[in-house]
């Protein structure tokens, strides 16, 4: 799964800033720390739709610094991600990978939304048809 470093930061009224050095339209801020890392994911989640919806692919995260948090992504959003990516380095847009699947375009709107749910074994069909594989692992 995609996991991304965060920055916190306490801000003047008492409460932490949290910003992502891979995805700088991802900011938040929780006066409660408990919440810090729901609110964080949240704001990650809703920075990358801006890349899909914008067709630019999304940053991969890079390595934490020793202590540094993190946050990390549901399996089926990094899924998602990770095969928008290989559609933009492809060239290859929803209607020609619904051509592919052998499916409708909004089947592949669906596959590809991060917030719709998706059963893996789609996913896996969408890589395969692009030449790669989804690869899963317990680590």
């Amino acid at each position: 799964m995609l996991t991304y470093p965060i920055k916190l930061k306490k801000d003047t009224n008492g409460s932490l800033l949290v910003t992502f050095p891979d995805i700088p339209e991802a900011a938040t801020s929780a006066h409660d720390e408990s919440r810090v890392f729901d609110l964080a994911l949240d704001s990650l989640e809703s920075a990358l739709e801006f890349y899909v919806e914008d067709g630019r692919a999304v940053p991969m995260p890079s390595a934490p610094k020793r202590g540094q948090q993190t946050v990390t992504l549901p399996a089926s959003m990094t899924a998602k991600i990770l095969l928008l990516n290989e559609m933009l380095k492809q060239n290859v847009r929803p209607a020609e990978l619904a051509r592919r699947l052998g499916t409708t375009p909004q089947a592949v709107n669906r596959l590809t939304n991060l917030r719709h749910p998706t059963k893996i074994d789609g996913l896996a069909e969408a890589f395969q048809v692009l030449g790669k594989r989804l690869d899963l692992r317990v680590a």
